[in-house]
């Protein structure tokens, strides 16, 4: 039979889009439904379908997304961004009862790596490699610099600096709020991506070097077969409790995987994974759909560059229009 599968957020995740796509083909058909609050954004006319709906803060939002989902008979929800993760973490057994899967971490998993001087203090305090944090107030007068220093939660790399003095630390202190300063990193920075049942189980597991990096996406990487990568994404899939797409951002210094970022989602890179053989929205469709889908850890093409370039959709202004959600259930009236 059919499935159906309902991407948030959808933005300029086109390739997303289209591997999910492909993914549902596999299952005699389907389709891919987009929601977002802007008709201008590219995944919307690459979807089969697209709905506009309140911000994922606004109170109505779960309520959008659920009455849409009832409409549409879909099977699996992919949440994209962080802001949502944990309001769908707390609601994946209310989509269950209407034979919904939602591809996203149990809600204590997602606010704990919303937090990233909270993510690297559980880590290092389980043994794991990751990036020394302290608050602002709490810097060791004797630290040694460079140091790191960016929102505590965020993404794309939006207000981050390197700090190289006493001054710069007091005034990027100041400057970005509700920071946490990390060690500065040094050596070659990584992504790794993760897939894991909806037990927790890792089945795909692919490292890619970030050889040039724009607005906190990969531009320029390839995908690096390392054993020492692959191994701490299967640590810290024993060490937290993960459903979905995963992404671990790491450095590795002295050839040892220091981490500094866990992102419980699919990452801006993910068209490279799955172009090397890792094919992350494939194996979430045939787990929605109920097939076995045995682990396929270190399975994937190395050393596959990806070299990204900008494209355009091009639409006649006139015609440019995203049908509103109207509201006329709320979650507790369709129980």
């Amino acid at each position: 039979m059919s499935l159906n599968v309902l991407i948030t957020a959808g933005s300029r995740r086109v390739p997303l889009v289209r591997a999910f796509q492909r993914a549902v083909a596999n299952h005699r058909g389907g389709n891919v439904i987009v929601t977002d609050v802007n008709p201008l954004s590219p995944s919307v006319h690459a979807a089969n379908r697209a709905y506009k709906v309140p911000l994922s803060a606004a109170p109505g939002y779960l309520d959008a997304i659920l009455e849409i989902c009832l409409g549409e008979r879909v099977s699996l929800v992919v949440p994209t961004i962080d802001d949502e993760l944990v309001l769908f973490g707390r609601a994946v057994a209310k989509f269950r009862e209407h034979g919904i899967r939602v591809a996203v971490s149990p809600a204590q998993t997602s606010e704990l790596c919303e937090d990233k001087y909270a993510t690297c203090r559980y880590l290092r305090d389980r043994g794991i490699a990751a990036a020394e944090s302290w608050l602002p107030g709490a810097v060791p007068a004797d630290v040694a610099y460079p140091l790191f220093i960016k929102p505590r939660r965020g993404r794309g790399s939006v207000g981050a600096f390197a700090v190289r003095s006493d001054r710069e630390l007091a005034f990027f202190s100041d400057y970005v709020p509700d920071a946490v300063v990390q060690t500065y990193l040094e050596g070659p920075e990584y992504t790794i991506d993760m897939l894991c049942d909806f037990a927790g189980q890792p089945l795909s597991i692919v490292p890619r070097l970030r050889d040039v990096i724009r607005a906190g996406v990969t531009d320029r990487g390839r995908t690096v077969h390392d054993p020492a990568l692959i191994q701490v994404a299967r640590v810290c899939a024993a060490t937290l409790q993960f459903a979905g797409a995963v992404n671990i951002q790491c450095r590795l210094v002295d050839g040892r995987p220091v981490i500094f970022e866990i992102n419980p989602r699919f990452s801006g890179g993910i068209p490279l994974t799955i172009h090397a053989g890792a094919d992350l929205p494939r194996m979430l469709v045939d787990l929605a759909a109920g097939l076995r889908v045995p682990p396929a850890i270190g399975r994937f093409r190395d050393n596959l560059w990806m070299a990204s370039y900008e494209t355009s959709v091009f639409l006649d202004g006139s015609k440019v229009s995203l049908p509103e959600y109207q509201p006329s259930l709320a979650i507790e009236d369709v129980a």
